[in-house]
């Protein structure tokens, strides 16, 4: 018999939280900011789910990824990508095991809260030109007035000519803004709560102030915008109503902290775990079992749409490769694969942020630096809407974790009658598949500004490499 003092013996029974930091080796810290150098550009290169497809397209074809399309027959080792729309894509290893013993899922969502043009947005008022917006998902909406805006989307021009925009990115150009009340006038402004303080239709984008000289037209400064629109991108007013157009922040993903051991930026929810679900499929090497990435559009507003999570886009690609793989797919074949499968449901937690205990619980909750965060359960107020992952899946993917050295923590999102949100996570479990919501932890979730640990992207990479290789 070994004996154990009654601290060892604690120490021994005891559950206590790893800071991934205290416990990284010189190569791995080097690994670690590597990758999220890396991670940075991808943000500052991918701020709509248009662009995030474009660049995994570029990223995965580098890694020896082709279009399904151009492939008849699929075997073991292969790697193809499957497009939605330009808004989701499917990245795909395949195993060589027979793949009706299921599949190693990872699915993220690419799109994040921000402001969308509404269809008929420019109009002048007080000499100056404004946009109309509708925003998009979850935002506080005084978060967004007096910061700098770019604008990204597609339009379409009469003729079918399509005209993609990104202004206010390149340090020499423009950028956008929604204007605030000045403080010395604002009394009954700031008497309001902070929900009611900025009204979502005033979240109005200033675009231009400088009139044409011509007495022939009243608006003046409307009319000057869309002369610069037609002469700069050949599009006229009518091209907005089937435009494609998202307002966000201009600024670039930073390193923040002296010791730069945070990352800055906007949409990182939940960009941060498509990235690190991308550097995971990209590190597959000949698996068992067929490695899958999906990454989808339209989580933040419930993921319905045709690019939605709800959408047949995933069950559909699948079938594809089990019909490329066999050369047919039955209904059981299907079903059997899909029974088999696990899914890792991609997408961050809320972090304790120090400024604002009271709405954590902080025993089950996640902290910033302490590495991945497995959430049993997302929902709100008695786990609605939530999958609750089942005891045995918990276990097997905390074992996966645990023996290829990857820290991590569990949480929930926040105290039980504070708030909650939800993932994709449901969806997926509601085709009869083993899914556990997986993820970084953030501080200012949701803001314009949203911050992540170095260390937590890290281990999220790596724990999604584990998945795939261990599972």
């Amino acid at each position: 018999m070994i004996y154990m003092t009654d601290k060892e013996l604690f120490n021994e029974l005891s559950y206590k939280r790893k800071n991934v930091y205290e416990n990284l080796s010189e190569q791995e810290y080097k690994e670690m900011f590597e990758l999220c150098d890396e991670y940075r550009e991808f943000l500052d290169e991918g701020k709509t789910e248009r662009e995030c497809v474009e660049k995994s397209i570029k990223m995965a074809e580098l890694h020896g990824f082709k279009n399904i399309n151009s492939v008849k027959q699929l075997k073991a080792g292969d790697k193809v990508y499957k497009i939605n729309r330009n808004k989701n894509i499917l990245l795909a290893v395949i195993g060589s095991e027979d793949i009706k013993n299921g599949v190693n899922l990872v699915g993220a969502h690419i799109d994040s809260p921000r402001l969308d043009l509404k269809q008929n947005p420019l109009y002048e008022s007080n000499d100056m030109a404004l946009l109309k917006t509708h925003y998009y998902g979850g935002i506080k909406k005084y978060q967004w007035t007096a910061i700098p805006l770019a604008m990204h989307g597609v339009i379409f021009t009469k003729e079918g000519k399509k005209v993609t925009l990104n202004i206010g990115e390149n340090e020499n150009d423009p950028v956008f803004c929604v204007t605030d009340l000045l403080p010395h006038l604002a009394k009954d402004q700031m008497t309001k709560k902070m929900i009611d303080g900025i009204e979502g239709e005033n979240l109005n984008i200033l675009i231009g102030g400088m009139p044409v000289k011509s007495e022939d037209v009243s608006e003046k400064v409307k009319f000057a915008i869309l002369k610069h629109l037609n002469e700069k991108y050949d599009i006229t007013e009518r091209d907005f109503l089937s435009a494609e157009i998202e307002i966000v922040p201009a600024f670039k993903a930073k390193n923040v902290g002296l010791d730069e051991s945070f990352v800055g930026a906007y949409g990182q929810d939940d960009r941060v775990c498509a990235f690190t679900t991308l550097k995971g499929i990209f590190a597959v090497q000949n698996p068992k079992k067929t490695a899958l990435a999906i990454f989808v559009d339209k989580e933040e507003i419930g993921s319905t749409g045709n690019t939605g999570m709800l959408s047949a886009f995933f069950e559909m690609t699948l079938a594809e490769i089990i019909e490329k793989i066999n050369g047919n797919c039955t209904i059981t074949d299907y079903n059997t694969t899909i029974e088999n499968s696990a899914c890792l449901s991609s997408d961050v937690g809320a972090a304790v942020d120090p400024n604002y205990e009271s709405v954590y619980e902080k025993r089950n909750a996640a902290f910033a630096g302490c590495g991945m965060v497995l959430m049993k359960y997302t929902g709100a107020r008695g786990k609605s809407e939530s999958s609750d992952a089942s005891a045995e899946f918990v276990y097997e993917i905390g074992k996966i974790l645990d023996d290829n050295g990857v820290i991590w923590q569990t949480s929930e999102l926040g105290k039980v009658d504070q708030g909650g949100g939800g993932t994709i996570a449901q969806y997926v479990a509601n085709l009869n598949m083993d899914v556990i919501d997986c993820g970084v932890p953030v501080l200012s979730m949701h803001a314009p500004f949203e911050v992540t640990a170095k260390s937590d992207v890290y281990m999220a990479y790596k724990s999604y490499v584990a998945f795939y290789n261990n599972r």
